[in-house]
């Protein structure tokens, strides 16, 4: 029973808060109710069984937590007429026996997910919001994922909701004329934590699968409640790809494996099948934005059977097309890196220093990494090993350090045997 009332934790956290919030107005008194109520749960369904709608039960439940806690105040406000409206409409749905169809409640996800996301927090508030509320994740959980302590994270979370009740941010879906700024922010919030998990920015392992799936299900959702914004297939179907490599990317042994490198057979087909569908299905829709191009070039890789098969030149054509729509820096690099599989080292090599010029690049580690790859395979040994070194001193990661020192140690291995 334990294992069920976590999977239903998981499935229907999100859901049930962001019902709470909207009627409470308070992200503490709804995260309480809503844990009171999964103990409850705890109990009741050890001896009932699960009833035929948990997500109904765990709401009315909550709502009733709620009441109590208002009326234990012996404090009238307007929302206490609410949740008694509400706790009535939803008695019928207490009781297991009651229940004989899937009943259908308000799903207010996408109120919460804009709020969470909402520009007045900055960005790290922005992200502990959206793991804690529509994630579910405890501060425990979100703390160990980004190597923080777990007082630094509680912070965040006080200061994020206090901005959100002092500044009056609105529970609420932005007017047209601005919701695809704010929609364009829930996506790089999303995004963020999935990069987080994919490619950790410090400790010892290369990937947090915990955060990964949670990207990946936080993308679901923003496609269940958007279903017609492109950008948000591109996003789900970017995630899904690069997520598809995971059993690829490290050995064993616990080393990184580079793409060209990798073991296909070991890719996740089924997500990769997903991908591509939801890549087509977006690009179809003829509103063609960042996300879309990116898992466009994902979708290439994934299609090659073997790393000799890509088709390079069509990703330089998805790269130069990224580049018009939003042109930076690190696509700038990718850019150059793909110049370089298709038309040469040496060109590609131009194309990467071309990428640096401005210095915007100097303490990005896969700029130097990238820069040293091309010059080993030229065979200019000695810039490369400098290339590496910078490289080596600019990532946290034990996982990618590990791998950099690697390449040092083939590099210099023949001058050894001088």
């Amino acid at each position: 029973m334990r294992s069920t009332l976590e999977q239903v934790f998981r499935e229907e956290y999100g859901r049930i808060i962001a019902t709470l919030i909207r009627i409470s107005g308070s992200f503490d008194l709804a995260e309480e109710a809503l844990q009171e109520a999964f103990t409850a749960a705890v109990s009741k369904w050890e001896h009932e069984g699960r009833p035929h709608n948990p997500g109904a039960w765990l709401t009315t439940v909550a709502h009733r937590k709620l009441l109590d806690a208002v009326r234990r105040d012996r404090t009238r406000t307007d929302k206490q007429a609410e949740l008694e409206y509400e706790t009535t409409r939803l008695q019928p749905f207490v009781e297991p026996d009651v229940i004989k169809e899937p009943v259908e409640y308000p799903d207010d996800r996408l109120r919460l997910i804009f709020t969470c996301c909402h520009p007045s927090l900055n960005r790290e508030g922005q992200v502990a919001l959206t793991l804690r509320t529509l994630g579910g994740l405890t501060t425990t959980e979100i703390a160990h994922a980004f190597l923080l302590p777990e007082t630094t994270l509680a912070q965040r979370l006080v200061r994020a909701k206090q901005k959100i009740r002092l500044a009056g941010i609105p529970y609420e879906v932005p007017s047209l004329d601005i919701i695809g700024d704010r929609l364009a922010a829930v996506r790089a919030v999303i995004y963020l934590i999935f990069n987080e998990g994919y490619a950790a920015s410090a400790g010892q392992n290369l990937i947090r699968n915990d955060l990964c799936t949670e990207a990946i299900r936080l993308g679901r959702v923003l496609c269940e409640l958007l279903p017609d914004e492109p950008e948000n297939m591109g996003l789900l179907a970017l995630m899904l790809l690069q997520d598809s490599r995971r059993e690829g990317r490290v050995n064993d042994r616990g080393e990184l494996v580079t793409l060209e490198e990798q073991d296909r057979s070991r890719w996740d087909a089924q997500e990769i099948e997903e991908g591509v569908q939801l890549v087509q299905a977006a690009l179809s829709l003829r509103r063609v934005g960042s996300y879309q191009l990116q898992a466009a070039i994902a979708a290439v890789h994934a299609e090659a059977e073997r790393a000799d098969q890509t088709d390079w030149r069509q990703i330089v054509a998805l790269y130069e097309e990224l580049i018009r729509i939003t042109s930076s820096p690190v696509v700038a690099l990718n850019h150059a890196v793909a110049v370089a599989m298709s038309e040469g080292f040496e060109r590609g090599l131009s194309f990467i220093e071309s990428a640096g010029a401005d210095g915007k690049l100097e303490n990005y580690y896969l700029f130097h990494a990238s820069r040293a790859d091309l010059l080993r395979r030229l065979h200019r040994l000695d810039e490369a090993r400098a290339a590496y070194t910078r490289a080596l001193s600019l990532t946290t990661n034990h996982v990618e350090q590990n791998y950099i020192r690697r390449r040092l140690n083939d590099l210099t291995a023949p001058q050894k045997g001088k």
